[in-house]
């Protein structure tokens, strides 16, 4: 085994004991998540909807900040609208800081202050927000861009006209309801790396790094196999690795640090590169304008 083999190896294992809860950084902090209770569904309906709206209606307006310089487009309304119920992706990050919480004979939806695990009471929303808006995307998404209606007019558009989720009121929860899990806030860092992830997506280049367990590791095969004019090698390998791996123990944050620093930077140059290109297209673009106005100047002048 080489000793480029043999530090790889070392780092997997660390890697693996490490963040052994980790399945893959690509589809973020990957954990058990539960199934949606399709019955709480009828309960928080409305509620759900008039989230929405208030969503559409601050992401929209925040999308135009942003570009202030010109309109929003139709098409970037939709995109929102598209998303809004995904939580894979950012639109639907909403979702994350709100409690389903048991009222007397109702449930109510209540904001919290930063993004909680996502088990079966976030997989409730989120199935919920679908029924909402399902095939409705476009429509109101269309509805935003040509009447630019006030949160008010865009809750009674969406809730009572299109979809109906608030034309009635909700049905009583039943005594025997099995109480939902607890709100369970996530680690900051946690947080912060799913926003980097999602906001890589799709982007040329993004890391598609996976973490695996130890058993996967050793499962794999051929893993750890060299040639056999690297068999000289071997007797610089540790015979101890256990203890080298105990020696490390207390070097499991600085680990965690390092690969979110790695994906950091990554996100950083894959923005810049994304920049760059962005640059050159424009000034090709100016270029190709500037060339085909002198085409046209030079044809419109007679000939002496």
């Amino acid at each position: 085994m080489g000793k480029m083999a043999q530090s790889v190896f070392i780092f997997l294992l660390l890697s693996a004991i490490t963040f052994s809860s980790l399945v893959s950084l690509s589809e973020g902090l990957k954990k058990p998540v539960g199934a949606a209770r399709r019955e709480d569904i009828p309960y928080i309906k409305c509620q759900v909807c008039e989230k929405v709206a208030s969503e559409l209606y601050s992401q929209v307006q925040n999308k135009q900040a942003e570009i202030s310089s010109k309109k929003i487009s139709e098409y970037q309304i939709i995109e929102i609208a598209e998303n809004v119920c995904n939580l894979k992706k950012q639109e639907a990050d909403w979702i994350l800081k709100i409690d389903i919480v048991e009222q007397g004979d109702k449930l109510e939806l209540v904001d919290q202050d930063s993004e909680g695990q996502c088990n079966s009471e976030c997989k409730t929303i989120e199935r919920a927000c679908q029924e909402v808006i399902g095939d409705f995307d476009t429509d109101v998404a269309e509805y935003i861009y040509k009447s630019k209606p006030q949160l008010d007019s865009l809750v009674n558009y969406l809730c009572k006209d299109l979809t109906r989720a608030c034309s009635i009121p909700p049905p009583s929860v039943p005594k025997g309801r099995t109480p939902g899990e607890p709100f369970i806030p996530k680690p900051a860092k946690d947080a912060e790396m799913e926003k980097i992830l999602k906001s890589m997506e799709g982007m040329p280049g993004a890391p598609g790094m996976k973490m695996y367990s130890r058993e996967e590791l050793m499962n794999m095969k051929n893993f750890g196999e060299g040639d056999e004019e690297d068999d000289d090698e071997e007797e610089n390998f540790p015979s101890k690795l256990g203890k080298v791996l105990r020696e490390k123990e207390n070097e499991k944050a600085d680990w965690k640090e390092r690969i979110r620093e790695q994906i950091l930077n990554a996100g950083e140059t894959l923005k810049r590169n994304a920049n760059n290109v962005s640059n050159r297209l424009r000034r090709w673009w100016k270029g190709k304008k500037t060339a085909s106005s002198k085409r046209k100047a030079s044809n419109s002048n007679p000939e002496l």
